[in-house]
């Protein structure tokens, strides 16, 4: 196994940094991955209907291990922004989050990052989660390149209803919806990001450091935005469990009445970002926000495969 994650790890640091792998290519890295590695097949296991979080055995997300198409129209950045719909969210928390994305979108110095861009653009969609089965395509796939797209995103928002109320968190589950639609999509981006907010931790589903790892070793980061009205560290969770891939991140609100303010930032940082083909190396050992990279989870591998911190609590009995 030890001459096998060798391989795996010189095969990656041998891939492009663009953030995009091709499609043969990362097709040939899950094939191995899938075959060799402990934590991949753990993931696939809980995909495949392990017993879910507080004793409730249902399917899992299904396995996104899958070889992307080829082709599609070139834009700088593929952006999912994956709003929490779960219980703990109230009407009036989700039409803050809402009102903050559409402000966000309105913002100048968005549009300026927008047109920054050029003619490549960003391709954007939004997705609403809750449960472990119960995510929503909210806002199907935009391109925009200037700020009259910004705008025109802006009130599509803005006229968007909540089509999921209530519910648990399944973050893992997120990740993967969102991962599917990145693959499926259309096009073909520079960088590929997943914006997950929220205000609470996994409490059923798949583990997310799991759908989280595999998502990166395809070229994906996660970003994420952490709410701390109900768990005031609720952003360390998602700094070990959630977020990863090159440049990733976390911002926070205190509440949703900073969300808007939060938001804006962060689109900034994100669609404003400098590609990582021209950016600095990534640090071998530690990856921003101390998310995991692909050395992490190769280590991880070798020592058995063991969950990220943070994850402890959610493994259900003779997980």
């Amino acid at each position: 196994m030890a001459v096998k994650l060798s391989v795996m790890v010189t095969r990656l640091d041998g891939f492009p940094r663009s953030g995009r792998i091709d499609a043969a290519m990362r097709a040939g890295l899950l094939a191995i991955l899938l075959a060799t590695t402990p934590v991949a097949a753990e993931a696939a296991e809980a995909q495949a209907g392990e017993p879910q979080v507080g004793g409730r055995a249902s399917p899992a997300p299904e396995m996104f291990a899958q070889a992307e198409a080829g082709g599609g129209q070139a834009v700088d950045l593929e952006l999912v922004l994956a709003v929490d719909a779960s219980s703990s969210v109230s009407a009036e928390e989700f039409d803050l989050q809402m009102r903050g994305f559409a402000d966000a979108f309105r913002h100048p110095a968005v549009a300026s990052a927008i047109r920054a861009t050029g003619e490549l653009g960003v391709a954007v969609a939004m997705i609403q989660w809750s449960d472990n089965r119960r995510q929503h395509m909210a806002i199907d796939w935009q391109h925009l390149t200037t700020a009259d797209s910004a705008q025109a995103f802006a009130e599509i928002i803005d006229s968007t209803p909540r089509f999921l109320d209530g519910g648990g968190t399944a973050i893992g589950g997120a990740i993967d919806f969102a991962a599917r639609a990145l693959d499926r999509n259309g096009f073909q981006g520079v960088r590929r990001v997943i914006d997950i907010s929220g205000d609470g931790r996994a409490n059923q589903g798949a583990q997310p450091s799991k759908l989280r790892d595999l998502a990166v070793l395809r070229g994906i980061t996660i970003n994420g935005l952490a709410i701390l009205n109900e768990d005031s560290s609720v952003d360390a969770y998602y700094r070990t469990s959630v977020i990863g891939g090159t440049g990733a991140f976390v911002m926070t609100a205190n509440n949703y009445e900073d969300f808007a303010a939060a938001m804006l930032e962060k689109l900034i940082k994100e669609i404003g970002a400098v590609p990582i083909a021209e950016g600095p190396p990534e640090t071998p050992h530690e990856q921003p926000g101390g998310s995991y990279g692909a050395e992490q989870l190769a280590e991880r591998k070798a020592g058995g495969g063991q969950a990220a911190p943070g994850d402890a609590a959610l493994e259900p009995p003779g997980y």
